[in-house]
């Protein structure tokens, strides 16, 4: 699977040369769960957006090769700003940041002064720079409840992910009415057929899918959260509602498990996050060979954004 011919025809054995040149430049690999397979396996870490920007900041690395979207890669950059941060393709975005773009975000704060702001990792340096502190599906009801009681609460982008966390701390949000075209997408019709089908399986879900789809989960949580759970219960069959580059882990934790991923209602077997999937075994390596695409900020940009990053990992302790 990872000898395969680059550009030029010659073969190139990804793995071996990966490795080779993360010892060479002194990287660090870092991949989320909804990478291709191939790229989990050749990488230091592999987690979610929390367990990432977690990892980012207590890295000795010099270069952190960031394999996963461009939201991401800049919280690195945040975190590490004289640090060398590659992309393997900085057309890696996510339709849940480019769904607030932070002029509008900026103008939808405005009407809301009084408010604390919580915004999602999954946004622009310029909207985590507009706020007060970040979340993660993974710590968003443990970011909330540390809100202070009197402070109303302005919650951007996901609105999927912010009505879950009204129910679970019970606080009162404006949300931003923002969602990810990958959890958006879930069928409640198909989701149901596939129960039926599936008696015994438990129903496994991210936060960011849609109302209806999330009242036929028995478990609802991050991708970390997910994982840990399938890995720990007694049933040995799921199906998982959330992007389908999770089952990978899920598979190598448990493989005397079955793992069903939910369909979309496209008429596809799975859902899989155009936007992740645009990184390559070839594009990492040719990343790290010629040390571009590098991920850039400006220095202001980079210092506004750091304040609310660092309050979510030190509200996350």
């Amino acid at each position: 699977m990872n000898r395969k011919g680059d550009a030029m025809g010659a073969e190139v054995d990804y793995e071996r040369e990966i490795q080779e040149l993360k010892r060479n430049l002194n990287a660090v690999i870092l991949a989320h769960y909804y990478q291709e397979s191939e790229i989990q396996d050749v990488a230091d870490f592999v987690g979610d957006s929390l367990a990432l920007a977690q990892a980012a900041a207590k890295t000795k690395a010099d270069v952190i090769v960031f394999c996963g979207v461009h939201f991401m890669a800049e919280t690195a950059k945040i975190l590490n700003p004289g640090k060398l941060v590659l992309l393997p393709d900085l057309k890696a975005g996510c339709s849940l940041s480019d769904r607030c773009p932070p002029a509008a975000f900026r103008a939808f704060k405005e009407k809301h002064p009084d408010h604390f702001v919580v915004s999602y990792v999954n946004s622009s340096a310029a909207v985590k720079a507009m706020s007060d502190v970040i979340c993660t599906s993974s710590n968003a009801v443990k970011i909330v409840n540390q809100v202070p009681k009197d402070r109303r609460i302005l919650f951007a982008p996901d609105q999927h992910l912010g009505r879950y966390v009204m129910k679970q701390t019970g606080r009162d949000m404006v949300l931003w009415p923002g969602s990810c075209i990958v959890h958006e997408i879930f069928s409640e019709k198909r989701l149901v057929q596939l129960k039926v089908q599936h008696p015994e399986a438990e129903v496994v879900a991210h936060p960011e899918c849609e109302e209806a789809v999330l009242r036929h989960a028995d478990y609802i949580g991050s991708t970390k959260g997910l994982l840990d759970h399938v890995l720990k219960s007694p049933k040995r069959e799921f199906i998982v509602v959330t992007e389908a580059g999770i089952l990978h882990q899920m598979k190598r934790g448990a493989p005397e498990k079955t793992f069903i991923p939910a369909p979309p209602d496209n008429g596809c077997s799975c859902n899989e996050c155009p936007y992740m999937r645009l990184n390559t075994m070839e594009k990492l390596y040719r990343c790290m060979k010629d040390k571009t695409p590098e991920l850039t900020l400006p220095a202001d940009l980079q210092a506004a954004a750091l304040a609310p990053l660092q309050r979510m990992l030190e509200w996350s302790q």
